[in-house]
């Protein structure tokens, strides 16, 4: 964690917010291990006496979550995994483990979004690697100009678009997710400009790669684990928000929007891009954006509910351009590649009680 980052968007506790005891600033309280401007192991605290909730610091990243037990208990393998094991001995671990075992699911996550976001630059590249880049070039120039200042950009994952977004806008960017082993590995990409990760060939083979990665701005890029639905930020305080491929992971897309709406400033900009693949295992059938009630105004048409909900008085956001079908491929292993079609829109937020264009 970058002291500078927490000084200049200020969190506040989601624990508090979540219990409407207002805003209150978490501060700083211990610093256990620091190295070149980045605080690997530390402390930080809400200050209300009512609250007191700590938030560690581990491995470089803040946990800012209002849920923290549940947290760090349910993804512990993650945020310890060792990264210094011989190919061979992770291969037989992960034998050992075996299919659908934690240690098997955690390698899956790394080398499927590692090759989505780093693949590119590996000398042994995988045809489609990169395709987070490609999709975010395409957003910034949905809806120029962008503005300066602070950005977060949403489900992050191992950390591509949060360099990209920091190149396109010049201002400091957080990049925010749940998830603590990709987090570490961005966090890795961040302080050493290398990624080093486990690539699927097939089954529970693995093969270890390790390689530079270019890092643009990264000096003005921080990664902190944060809940979307809980985010930690004053309202009004971010002039920029990305939000890939996300909305469909959440169990209230709706209320995602909104808070996109709440925490931007006015006329801030939020880019978000979705191919509505909705699991009801992250959202149930009532809170889908399309894709059901195809007797409705909207046939079931995902397209159209979103332009529809992109509006002042019902998000607090006024869609400013978009585009219905951009590629996005996805890699999952030597021998599996997906191609989606992701809807690619531009949002501006209103003030409070502007009226509709």
């Amino acid at each position: 964690m970058r002291i500078g980052h927490l000084e200049a968007f200020g969190p506040v506790c989601p624990a508090c917010r979540l219990r409407g005891d207002g805003e209150q600033s978490i501060v700083l309280e211990a610093i256990y291990a620091e190295r070149d401007g980045h605080v690997l192991q530390g402390m930080l605290r809400c200050p209300n006496l009512a609250c007191q909730r700590e938030f560690p610091i581990l491995d470089g990243i803040p946990l800012l979550l209002a849920q923290i037990r549940d947290q760090i208990s349910g993804q512990v393998l993650g945020l310890m995994m060792r990264e210094d094991l011989h190919p061979d001995l992770e291969s037989l671990v992960g034998d050992c483990c075996g299919p659908g075992s934690e240690f098997d699911t955690v390698r899956r996550h790394l080398s499927h979004y590692a090759v989505d976001h780093w693949g590119e630059y590996d000398p042994d590249p995988w045809e489609g690697s990169g395709a987070i880049a490609r999709l975010g070039a395409l957003a910034y120039d949905l809806a120029p100009p962008l503005p300066g200042g602070l950005a977060i950009d949403l489900g992050c994952s191992v950390g591509r678009n949060s360099f990209e977004l920091a190149a396109a806008t010049g201002g400091l960017v957080v990049g925010l997710d749940l998830n603590l082993s990709m987090l570490r590995l961005a966090g890795q990409v961040l302080r050493s400009g290398r990624v080093s990760y486990p690539r699927r060939r097939v089954g529970v083979a693995f093969d270890r790669r390790d390689h530079a990665v270019p890092v643009p701005q990264a000096e003005q890029v921080d990664f902190w684990a944060c809940d979307a639905a809980a985010l930690p930020f004053r309202d009004g305080g971010l002039q920029t928000i990305t939000s890939f491929n996300l909305i469909d992971c959440l169990p209230d897309p709706f209320a995602h929007l909104q808070s996109l709406g709440r925490v931007l400033a006015p006329e801030g900009l939020t880019l978000l891009a979705t191919p509505y693949d909705w699991a009801p295992s992250a959202t149930t059938i009532q809170g889908w954006i399309g894709g059901h009630s195809q007797r409705g105004e909207d046939r079931g048409d995902p397209v159209e509910r979103m332009r529809r909900l992109l509006q002042p008085e019902v998000t607090g956001l006024r869609l400013q351009a978009e585009r219905p079908r951009v590629p996005w491929e996805v890699r999952s292993y030597s021998r599996s590649r997906t191609l989606y079609e992701a809807h690619l829109l531009a949002a501006r937020a209103c003030a409070p009680d502007a009226p509709a264009p």
